[in-house]
């Protein structure tokens, strides 16, 4: 049993060797920037998806239509308009999805897909601008293609050649690093990504922390002045294990929480102790506007509350439970 377990972290081992020296050939040509190198055909790509006005549809069949379902998800999760197209349903229809104004990224490692020849044949004949990704730039794809996006070869991770591994490995980040580009090109931000993913955790990381923060009289507060009694009493009514300390009932001097009490709790401690005795000053806090993801970081097991501040004054609290409630944990 030992022995099987040792070869099966092997094999995985020789799996990911392989896959990383085909990332790291892909790596290399898109360094190449020059005429006829990937590099300066992936900078034409992004500049011709950049200037079209419609879609980019993205075609491929087998493996190569696997990645390239999810290269179409990944552009459309990031703001840029795509869809898949089957290559077989298209000559049976679905061509009628692609429209003048739309750029087809067809992929093919080896370029000689015949199913591809449908589509292909479409873009020519409406001057659909036409990008190819395949490890073939004289394959038939890579010669109608007007921007061919001309992979390194590598071997497959699989021992006999012929299992779709790491070429598919090297197709699927060369569409995330197209989605990238795009991206940042466009300048697309956090907040355009949450439009785009409102629901689950990742759209609660993706919300304000004054959507989730409590305001008014919900947020515990005593001034500086006070003692240890009212501070306690303040702290037990609004239920957020700490009190936020003001200096003349405006400036936010400290903060108490149920940590500080704990520390303070010996046998010389006094409810009459002035609070200004027992705060932590400079209490870490938080904007309004900043997203629920950023309260994350800032909240662990020993700060489970945030005071919310805008333009020097205290306007809410979030706590550890409001980001459970939204989902963001």
């Amino acid at each position: 049993m030992i022995q099987e377990q040792t070869s099966a972290v092997l094999s995985a081992l020789r799996t990911i060797a392989n896959e990383r020296k085909g990332l790291e050939a892909l790596e290399e040509a898109i360094r190449t920037a020059g005429e006829g190198g990937l590099g300066a055909a992936f900078s034409e790509a992004v500049k011709t998806i950049s200037a079209a006005p419609g879609r980019v549809i993205v075609t491929g069949i087998g493996k190569s239509g696997l990645i390239a379902r999810k290269i179409a998800a990944t552009l459309a999760s990031t703001g840029e308009p795509a869809f898949f197209v089957h290559p077989a349903e298209a000559s049976h229809g679905d061509l009628g999805m692609v429209q003048i104004g739309d750029v087809v990224l067809a992929i093919s490692w080896s370029g000689e897909t015949a199913e591809l020849a449908a589509i292909v044949t479409f873009a020519k004949r409406y001057a659909i601008p036409l990008i190819a990704m395949t490890a073939e730039a004289e394959s038939t794809l890579g010669r109608e293609a007007d921007v061919c996006l001309t992979m390194p070869g590598a071997p497959e991770a699989c021992p006999n050649g012929l299992a779709p591994t790491t070429s598919t490995t090297m197709q699927l980040v060369l569409g995330d690093a197209l989605a990238i580009a795009l991206l940042e090109g466009r300048g697309f931000t956090a907040l355009d990504f949450r439009a785009l993913h409102p629901g689950g955790k990742l759209g609660a990381k993706l919300a304000h922390v004054r959507e989730v923060m409590h305001t008014g009289d919900r947020v515990p507060r005593i001034d500086a002045n006070a003692r240890m009694a009212e501070a306690i009493v303040e702290m037990t009514s609004k239920g957020f294990g700490c009190v936020a300390v003001f200096e003349q009932g405006r400036r936010l001097a400290g903060i108490i929480t149920d940590g500080d009490l704990r520390r303070h709790l010996k046998p010389d401690f006094s409810l009459d102790t002035p609070v200004s005795a027992i705060m932590t000053r400079r209490p870490r806090t938080i904007a309004p506007d900043a997203l629920v993801a950023e309260a994350l970081e800032l909240i662990s097991h020993k700060i489970q509350a945030l005071l919310v501040v805008e333009r020097g004054q205290v306007v809410g609290i979030v706590n550890f439970h409001d980001l459970m409630r939204i989902g963001a944990f």
